[in-house]
């Protein structure tokens, strides 16, 4: 059965369809992080305008975050997955094959991540929060001068 994440923040609801065919692995550990609650009380430590929304590191650093499989795993990048719009769903990484718990969400095409990072699915509902998200005041660097939250996730069956 097909499930999503939803992600419950302090601005508003986001529900993520998963890309499960296309990078299994990378759905597996977004999937458990979330039934565990890795993610519950964490910060969207970095938004950058027209660009991304990032999150998933429980230290609000940027430096921090674990997968399920131990510290970092390998990238499932896929032919047919293309950084085309907003809602775009994608891990954030330090390089290649170094994905842990961190993601990002474009707010715009985006196509010089194309091959440099996981694509595993797309925002189903909650766009309007998605932009929300994309249009608060930053500091210089890239961070929220207010914590943005995610204050719980969640799985759901489709």
């Amino acid at each position: 059965m097909a499930q999503a994440v939803i992600l419950e923040t302090s601005i508003g609801v986001i529900s993520i369809e998963l890309y499960t065919e296309h990078a299994p692995k990378t759905c597996k550990n977004f999937l458990e992080l979330s039934k565990r609650g890795y993610y519950s009380g964490t910060v969207f430590h970095r938004i950058i305008n027209d660009f991304m929304i990032q999150g998933g590191d429980p230290t609000g650093t940027g430096r921090g975050g674990t997968s399920i499989f131990g510290d970092r795993f390998e990238d499932e990048i896929h032919p047919d997955l293309r950084f085309t719009g907003a809602g775009i769903l994608a891990m954030a990484n330090s390089g290649p094959n170094t994905n842990g718990s961190q993601f990002f969400i474009t707010l715009g095409p985006t196509p010089h991540l194309e091959k440099r990072h996981t694509i595993f699915g797309r925002i189903r509902s909650g766009m309007k929060v998605v932009e929300r998200l994309g249009g608060v005041a930053v500091d210089g660097d890239d961070r929220p001068r207010e914590d943005i939250k995610i204050v719980k996730s969640r799985v759901v069956d489709l």
